[in-house]
């Protein structure tokens, strides 16, 4: 099953844009992802839907923030992209008359409840400002680039 990687993709653009300090252009961001514009542009749709980020048209337009760092957090933006689906592990058939498969539904549906709750919990501790701090401790560790276009931008 391929993965879903909307919430990396999402996560880095957004932190690129809070480093750029200036509208970037899908086109850009694209690069950034080594992907194709309109994958960006399909991506940042929910996030603008939520007010985390508002696009600028015309000459020196794109993309820019509309939050706070500190107040959006990785589930915040996974729910903005729609919740995709965290695990492909599932029941083989969810209506079954067999008591041992119904056992065995019974047992990893719980597992997976378990386990999606606590990530939940975990994507709500952290925020953007936390993952923009990550990244400026580790270019400070590396001696920094000169230039924002030296970090993808």
């Amino acid at each position: 099953m391929r993965q879903d990687n909307r919430l990396s993709g999402a996560l880095h653009v957004l932190l690129h844009m809070a480093e750029a300090g200036r509208p970037v252009t899908s086109e850009a961001l694209a690069r950034a992802l080594d992907t194709n514009p309109v994958v960006v542009r399909r991506v940042m749709g929910g996030l603008r839907e939520q007010g985390y980020v508002r696009s600028v048209k015309g000459h020196g337009g794109g993309w820019t923030l509309s939050c706070e760092l500190e107040r959006v957090t990785l589930k915040d933006v996974y729910e903005a992209l729609g919740s995709p689906q965290l695990f492909a592990i599932g029941n083989r058939s969810d209506n079954t008359q067999c008591l041992v498969e119904e056992a065995v539904n019974i047992s990893i549906s719980e597992a997976l409840a378990d386990a999606e709750a606590r990530l939940m919990a975990r994507f709500g501790e952290i925020t953007l400002a936390a993952l923009s701090a990550d990244f400026h401790r580790r270019l400070a560790e590396r001696g920094g680039p000169a230039t924002l276009e030296e970090i993808h931008i």
